[in-house]
């Protein structure tokens, strides 16, 4: 029975401590190969702390660890105490929301834990004794996807391989007795031979991994199982042992092992030697670590090329540039960025996007052949790397080959697509210059290759860096435009299309510039939505128009809905429910009453992130407008998939000057998909009767200038509190 403790403690306590005891791990330097673990898993999923961790009676033990400086914790308050409770994979999205964690100095100091997951170490008989884990300052609201899961359990049973593979190699030391002992019933294969080499002891193990029977192999030599090339170093080390010179019997290591048909794989085996009644005896211990090797492999892959090109990702490129660097060898970069992919996304949807960037991998790998390094940045960012040359002539001529090959039409299907590339290319020499340099110098001649036209290649001067100091001012202007107050939220009324009576508004924000006057979202949103601002702003302009709506609430437009626009970034923290939330109950405006609005880009951008974020916004009862509806292909697809209570027709089918009974066909196919959805239709950019006349018959609301242009809230009260009022509502009329 285990001692009283303020922490759960497993049932069989008194037992798991003794496994744990018998595999020495507390209290013991840190291993190589377990190193190896904590840095494939925080490479893997991105967290900056990963560990081993034993669980002693009050203590936790850091046999591994990356992020963290201790090596051991309190057992109380830890994340691991709970996971070994049992033998699935233990989540944590965010310990600050958690009964169990949220008091733990873990997570009120620092390291400040939000989140965690850990994947319990088990012994073969059935005891958990540690975690494998990771860990993050951020929350992690959709937890681990089932691929994830499956990864981490991996990687603790690469821990549990090697725990196993020590353990038998420290039995090894007493001798054929304790040899004899395990042999019968081992999992591995035990192996044992006299001094000329000959076997005289042969498992059941041994037979299932080599394909010999006991009855084959004894008396037979035991290079059967090396290799051909391996035997002359086997028994030459035999031979040494025998003569009384040093040896690295009683070692673990890894070798290649051959099977009855042939078949070469890797085995980690342990070699032992004693003497027996005079005679010299040598007994091998062998584990069969194919799939082991695989998975390594796998993961070293993972860790270090991109999942859909397999192109190189930035870890090897950083890994290169940095190392020419230190060297002193010059370096070549070309920055390619697709021109056109983003039509191929809205208009053929993600899948056919994926399929583009293969295809456009392959052209690069073929072009550049042996003579660079290609890799995949992320998104449609490519680069080639060309050491040991800073001739700028044939730097530039790659990077044109480049373009002109990825310019050729690409099949998909009985489709031919075409994308176009730009280039931007940087050289050093010399030793001292850094990753960041050359890649930054790269993108700002890709900068000026785009804005010369796209299709061409540019190559970095020095002049190009007032264009770097643009970028600059103005994300500096954006800064002190936000500390001095100067964004302001406008409202645009959103009408009842029927009988003309006031739905509620769409929030949108302005810049008062001191200098320019009232700025629009179009000249200075990017820069918002890219800065480090961009979750400060997109909750200001929540909180802002909430407050307003329920003012707007209370005096008497009851029914009001304020809708909002979401932000990339706002997917990105993690915690947007929570953030929804604890607007709406701070500013008391109920959830019904609030509409977000997202964009199919902001889909594409964050689709793993957002899918769980809009399931949970919907179940505190937040309304998901999907806008600029029918602009893109993938549209239909998202509609099944996603949480949309309405959606909003893009104004280029509603106030387009051509095409009109085309853009008629459309928004009547939209009426007629939203209304197979159960979904509301508002239309946008209505300017004209016949416009609001026509959109009647298809949608239940409307939103455009013919109702009212964005106006300050000032404004929009005064427009409520004039003539025109139907109960409790105000009849919308244009001036």
């Amino acid at each position: 029975m285990a001692k009283s403790s303020s922490y759960p403690v497993p049932d069989n306590e008194a037992q798991r401590l003794l496994a744990l005891n018998e595999y020495q791990v507390l209290d013991t330097p840190p291993e190589p190969g377990l190193d190896m673990v904590v840095r494939h898993a925080r490479q893997i999923f991105g967290v900056p702390i990963a560990l081993v961790s034993f669980v002693a009676e009050d203590r936790q033990f850091f046999k591994a660890r990356l992020g963290i400086d201790v090596s051991e914790l309190a057992r109380e308050g830890s994340f691991c105490t709970h996971t070994i409770l049992d033998r699935d994979v233990m989540v944590v999205s965010d310990a600050a929301l958690d009964e169990r964690f949220r008091q733990s100095p873990l997570v009120t100091d620092e390291p400040k834990i939000r989140f965690y997951a850990g994947a319990p170490l088990v012994t073969p008989d059935g005891f958990v004794i540690g975690a494998l884990c990771i860990k993050d300052i951020v929350p992690r609201p959709r937890g681990l996807s089932p691929d994830e899961r499956e990864s981490l359990v991996d990687l603790a049973g690469l821990v549990m391989d090697r725990l196993i593979a020590r353990r038998i190699s420290m039995a090894q030391v007493d001798g054929r007795r304790r040899f004899d002992a395990v042999a019968g019933s081992a999992a591995d294969a035990i192996v044992c031979a006299d001094g000329e080499n000959r076997i005289i002891s042969w498992n059941s193990a041994a037979e299932r991994m080599f394909g010999y029977s006991a009855k084959e192999a004894i008396g037979q030599l035991a290079s059967i199982i090396v290799p051909p090339k391996f035997r002359p170093m086997h028994e030459a080390s035999m031979q040494r042992a025998v003569a009384g010179l040093t040896s690295k019997f009683g070692s673990l290591m890894t070798a290649p092992a051959l099977r009855r048909d042939g078949t070469v794989f890797p085995v980690e085996v342990s070699f032992s030697h004693w003497s027996e009644g005079g005679e010299h005896r040598f007994g091998a211990i062998a584990r069969d670590i194919t799939e082991r090797v695989a998975t390594e492999a796998k993961l070293r892959h993972a860790a270090q090329y991109d999942l859909l090109t397999d192109l190189a990702n930035r870890t090897v490129l950083r890994d290169q540039l940095e190392k020419a660097s230190t060297d002193g060898r010059p370096v070549s970069l070309i920055l390619l960025d697709l021109d056109g992919f983003k039509d191929v996304n809205d208009s053929l949807g993600h899948a056919a996007g994926d399929e583009v960037l293969k295809l456009v991998a392959e052209r690069v790998r073929d072009v550049v052949g042996d003579i660079g390094l290609p890799c995949r940045l992320g998104g449609d960012e490519f680069v080639v790397v060309l050491e040991n040359t800073v001739d700028p002539l044939s730097a530039v001529g790659v990077a044109d080959r480049l373009i002109r090959e990825i310019e050729r039409p690409m099949e998909l299907g009985e489709r031919l697509v075409y994308v176009g590339a730009s280039a931007g290319v940087s050289l050093q020499s010399g030793a001292g210059w850094n990753f960041d340099t050359l890649l930054n110098q790269a993108d700002l001649a890709l900068y000026r290759a785009k804005s010369d036209g796209k299709g061409g290649v540019r190559l970095f001067t020095h002049d190009l860096g007032s264009i770097a100091q643009t970028r600059i001012s103005m994300s500096s202007d954006v800064r002190q435009a936000w500390e001095q107050g100067e964004f302001e939220v406008y409202y645009q009324p959103q009408v009842r299309l029927p009988d003309g009576l006031l739905a509620g508004a769409e929030a949108l924000i302005r810049w008062n510039h001191p200098e320019r006057g009232v700025l629009t979202p179009a000249s200075f949103l990017s820069t918002v939505e890219t800065s480090l601002l961009a979750v400060r702003v997109s909750e200001w302009i929540l909180r802002t128009a909430c407050r307003q709506a329920v003012q707007w609430q209370a005096s008497g437009f009851w029914n009001f809905r304020i809708g909002v626009n979401l932000f990339t970034a706002q997917f990105r923290s993690g915690d947007l429910p929570a953030v929804v939330d604890h607007v709406l109950r701070d500013e008391g405006l109920p959830a019904s009453s609030l509409e977000l609005e997202i964009t199919e880009n902001t889909i594409l951008q964050n689709e793993f992130r957002i899918h769980a974020a809009l399931h949970d916004l919907r179940a505190i009862g937040v309304g998901i407008a999907f806008d600029d509806f029918g602009t893109g292909f993938a549209s239909l697809t998202m509609l099944k998939d996603f949480p949309v209570t309405r959606l909003k027709i893009d104004r280029s089918f509603v106030s387009g000057t051509g095409g009109a009974d085309r853009n008629r066909v459309i928004v009547e196919a939209v009426s007629r998909l939203a209304h197979g959805f159960d979904l509301e239709v508002i239309a946008e950019g209505i300017e004209t009767q016949d416009q609001a006349d026509l959109m009647r018959s298809y949608c239940q609301e409307g939103q455009g200038y013919f109702f009212g242009k964005p106006m300050t809230a000032s404004a929009f009260t005064a427009a409520l509190a004039g003539p025109g009022t139907r109960n409790n509502q105000r009849v919308v009329r244009p001036g």
